[in-house]
């Protein structure tokens, strides 16, 4: 790497380091005195920050709060939220004299405070705003991931953004790194590679480190605040007190039997419970119809989850309206507001349509027409009514068929979740929020360089890109290696780390660094070989379901920087396997039955060969008595079949599970065919990307020498530790084959 090219990289990674500084500001003028006491603490403390989250339970005051903030932030500010809230936003800024106009895209040149939805986000000139409020923040994860993205790109250089949502929904951490990522303090993918692991099962099951769980609540309580009461602050809990909340499970008798079953069962699964629901429509609208009619007199919200059930209710209670999908957002918004002002009496709708941020404290009755598997969903709308400002107790009827099983059990299971989870980020809040307020930090991976040596074998900790530099010109003969997956797997929060990416194109430039000088250090006429597959999208990050062409990439990449594409071979793997630990959609046998356009095969994996220019100035040959013609027509194959996914170095190393475990280790069966093929005894083999050394373990075992880099230190500690293995094994079958011969002289010598 030249000067030019060193100085390159290192801006490169200075560019990709996104730090946080605090953007508020420093001097606090005299809030508005209609505030409660900790309603203008969280206020001066979120202007302080610039950039913060409010997660304040419902009836707290979150829209007061924003206004409040938006009001003293320098220029204007556009104010999301869901449909139908932005007329309750406006007429809570009347009550509180804080000026402010809704918009549905053209607003006056006067406007300090502009209220919007966020359908109506695309119809604005964003320019126009200083500041942004994401009001019931997290209905973003509602949308598909091509919105959330849309959103957090939208608005990532303002300088004031503020994000207001009840207390999140119980251990759904990626809610919590949506928002960390919208208020640049971390992306999602920093703050799940520094707090949290998973071992390379389902990818978007991630479990927080038992030794980082405080570490990561005292963090998320340094840009975010956690509010249930006043008390969780310090204050008196005064008229924030809640009534009762009376959760009944009716249950209905149900002579239906569900689809492949003889006689009537429980659903087990969640097409079971569907295929209930759709089958005992009529008994359970009919139920629920008995009890409204039981409080003629009062005002009643049903929650639906199917078109059929709100249809059902609505024809046998005749005073009811119904608020569906297709309805238009004029319709929508005038008669959620009608219900608010006790012109309607009972509103028959679903949690999707207006289940976030309505303030429905004029009602205490609620029946659930059946329930999904969405706590927060469930949350959300019994919060509309049973919330702060409420005078009477809340009745919840959930109305279901026997069918369907102890649904309030499980709801009363996932409501103790819920309550754990806020009670760890409350614990830190009274004590972060009485000492100074500081301004929120970034926390980095501390980069640190070592070197281990052995017999036969160096092992660095470090940067590949930094340390494959300093190597030699031509010094090595083989490389081969497993290659970070752009993001999807995330090793470190480290900026150096190429799994620790933004978005796919940074990696990509990221790489190329490394390609460059694994061109320079090979020898002309050897080869490299990376272990890769093609990656699937999602919705949730990329905004459709799809399969990435990773291999292509790769091998367009390493074309760029002037090798040539030599060969390689697809490694089946089984589909069964994948889809029980992915669940991915493309692999489920119900979306073949559902739609089969969705259906996919499964995703290999793939050995790809580069080669660099030149005459090979070592040939690499073979005895035919070593590598005879069988064993070439099974390496010969463009697709090996028979690689145990399981032989990897961290199955046979038998590790205590405190040892680090690799994500993605790579199959020594690979490595070995590789390096038998492809380089001669005493030839060096170098990976840049060295994890737990599973090509450096093969390497030694078959007579090679061995160069690995490694950033993060728990897998080069334990790379070394395996390296070590590796040589004291040959030793140990050196000495035993040395015994044998001894003991096979001198049965010689007596015989003779």
């Amino acid at each position: 790497m030249t000067d030019e090219n060193t100085s390159e990289y290192t801006s490169f990674l200075a560019a990709k380091t996104h730090r946080a500084p605090a953007t508020g500001l420093t001097e606090i003028p005299e809030l508005n005195d209609k505030l409660f006491p900790f309603q203008r603490d969280i206020v001066e403390w979120a202007l302080k920050k610039g950039r913060a989250a409010v997660f304040a339970d419902c009836g707290m005051g979150k829209t007061a709060m924003q206004l409040e903030w938006a009001r003293h932030v320098p220029g204007r500010v556009l104010v999301l939220t869901p449909l139908a809230v932005a007329r309750q936003t406006v007429a809570e800024g009347v009550k509180f004299g804080i000026p402010c106009e809704y918009s549905r895209g053209t607003f006056s040149p006067d406007s300090k405070i502009v209220i919007a939805n966020y359908e109506m986000l695309e119809n604005f000139e964003l320019s126009q705003f200083t500041g942004v409020v994401l009001d019931e923040s997290s209905i973003l994860k509602s949308y598909d991931g091509k919105f959330r993205t849309l959103i957090i790109d939208s608005f990532k250089q303002y300088r004031w953004k503020l994000a207001c949502s009840a207390t999140p929904a119980p251990n759904d951490f990626m809610e919590l790194g949506n928002h960390s990522e919208f208020l640049n303090v971390m992306s999602r993918t920093e703050m799940l590679s520094m707090y949290f692991v998973h071992d390379g099962g389902e990818t978007q099951k991630w479990r927080l480190k038992g030794h980082a769980e405080d570490t990561f609540w005292k963090w998320m309580c340094s840009w975010a605040v956690n509010v249930r009461s006043p008390s969780d602050l310090g204050y008196d809990n005064g008229k924030f007190t809640l009534p009762p909340l009376r959760l009944q499970q009716v249950s209905v008798q149900s002579t239906h039997r569900l689809d492949g079953f003889l006689f009537p069962v429980q659903a087990a699964t969640l097409q079971e419970r569907l295929d209930a629901r759709r089958k005992t429509i009529k008994e359970r609208t009919e139920k629920a119809a008995d009890i409204i009619r039981s409080r003629p007199d009062e005002q009643w919200i049903v929650w639906c989850n199917l078109n059929a059930e709100a249809s059902a209710v609505c024809e046998l209670v005749e005073d009811a309206v119904n608020v569906e999908g297709s309805d238009t957002p004029e319709f929508k918004s005038s008669t959620m507001l009608a219900f608010s002002e006790g012109k309607v009496r009972i509103i028959v709708t679903k949690p999707s349509i207006a289940g976030f941020g309505m303030n429905w404290q004029n009602c205490h009755n609620v029946v659930f027409l059946g329930l999904s598997d969405s706590y927060e969903e469930f949350y959300q709308a019994v919060r509309r009514c049973w919330r702060f400002g409420q005078d009477s107790p809340v009745d919840v009827y959930c109305v279901t068929s026997d069918l369907e099983g102890a649904v309030v059990k499980n709801i009363e299971r996932k409501e103790t979740d819920s309550r754990t989870m806020s009670d760890k980020m409350a614990e830190h809040m009274c004590e972060y929020l009485r000492r100074e307020i500081k301004g929120t930090t970034r926390e980095i991976m501390e980069y640190k360089q070592k070197k281990e040596t052995g017999n036969g074998w160096e092992m660095y900790l470090g940067d590949c890109v930094e340390t494959v530099k300093a190597m030699e010109s031509e010094s090595v003969h083989f490389s081969v290696f497993s290659p970070p997956f752009a993001s999807l797997y995330t090793y470190s929060n480290s900026e150096r780390d190429m799994g620790n990416c933004t978005d796919y194109d940074e990696f990509v430039t990221h790489f190329r660094f490394l390609v460059h000088e694994l061109f320079r250090v090979l020898k002309p006429g050897r080869l490299v070989s990376f272990h890769c597959m093609n990656l699937p999208t999602s919705k949730t990050h990329h905004g459709y379901i799809g399969v990435q062409d990773f291999r292509g990439d790769l091998i367009r990449l390493f074309r760029e920087c002037g090798f040539i594409y030599h060969s390689e071979v697809c490694i089946w793997k089984d589909p069964v396997t994948a889809m029980q630990r992915t669940k991915a959609l493309g692999l489920l046998y119900k979306q073949l039955r559902k739609d089969s356009c969705m259906s996919r095969q499964g995703i290999p994996d793939y050995l790809v060969t580069m080669r660099k220019p030149g005459e090979n100035p070592e040939p690499v040959s073979h005895d035919p008595q070593d590598f005879p013609v069988h064993v070439w027509q099974r390496y010969a194959s463009p697709v090996w079949m028979d690689i145990n996914p399981s032989d990897t170095l961290q199955y046979r190393s038998a590790r205590e599970e405190k040892d680090e475990k690799h994500i993605c280790p790579l199959q020594l069966t690979v490595i070995r065919r590789a390096l038998e093929m492809w380089s001669n005894p005493g030839d060096v083999v170098l990976s840049p990307f060295g994890g737990i050394a599973s090509e450096g373990y093969v390497a030694l075992k078959m007579g090679r020498k061995f160069i690995g880099v490694e950033l993060k230190e728990s897998y080069w500690r334990q790379a070394c530790g395996n390296l070590r293995v590796a040589h004291q094994e040959n030793q140990d079958m050196f000495t035993a084959a040395d015994e044998s011969q001894v003991e096979d002289d001198a049965d010689v010598a007596e015989y003779v």
